[in-house]
């Protein structure tokens, strides 16, 4: 398949992963005895929007490379897991993407609200399973422990992920308004 990507969405996905980087930096950071840091961000209602506005592989792109370069740019206490953190946001604007594209190009709220559900349930399982093995690997503590670990990520995991099915939804029918209104077409 030999599919041209428009200037208007290369556009809109740098600005969406822009808007992922300042989405990630406006955050409480929680400093956890086992396995680092946790923090509640808005950096994943925009990986959701990614998704559902540019569809699951340039919207995929833009979740991964904002949330990337927050860590490279901004939290150097990330740096090392930048890669990371690009692979598991993108799998977040991917599932949503597909979610939203399922069953053509049409969708409403109700469909924007499963698709950044399965963005959120995707990421979720991704960053503690990375959070598990990177306790048991870089700290060296035991898989109970690691395990425990996870409990005190749980709360900003499930918090991050609530706001996001809250507001991406709500943002993503306002801002596809705006578009057509406009007589600005990302497809």
């Amino acid at each position: 398949m030999n599919q041209k990507i428009s200037t208007k969405r290369i556009a809109m996905a740098g600005l969406m992963a822009a808007l992922t980087v300042i989405g990630s930096w406006m955050r409480i950071k929680i400093p956890v005895d086992i396995g680092g840091s946790t923090a509640f961000h808005l950096g994943n209602i925009m990986c959701a929007l990614s998704g559902i506005l540019l569809g699951p592989w340039l919207g995929g792109a833009a979740a991964g490379l904002g949330s990337a370069l927050y860590d490279i740019l901004l939290d150097p206490a990330y740096f090392d897991e930048a890669w990371i953190t690009f692979l598991t946001k993108a799998a977040y604007g991917v599932a949503a993407g597909l979610v939203i594209r399922m069953g053509g190009k049409e969708w409403g709220y109700r469909k924007a609200l499963l698709a950044t559900l399965a963005g959120a349930v995707t990421y979720a399982i991704l960053y503690l399973a990375k959070s598990f093995f990177k306790a048991m690997i870089v700290s060296g503590v035991t898989a109970d422990a690691a395990f425990l670990a996870l409990g005190l990520k749980l709360p900003a995991t499930i918090f991050n992920a609530g706001v996001a099915i809250v507001f991406a939804p709500i943002l993503a029918i306002a801002i596809r308004k705006a578009l057509k209104q406009n007589h600005i077409s990302l497809e």
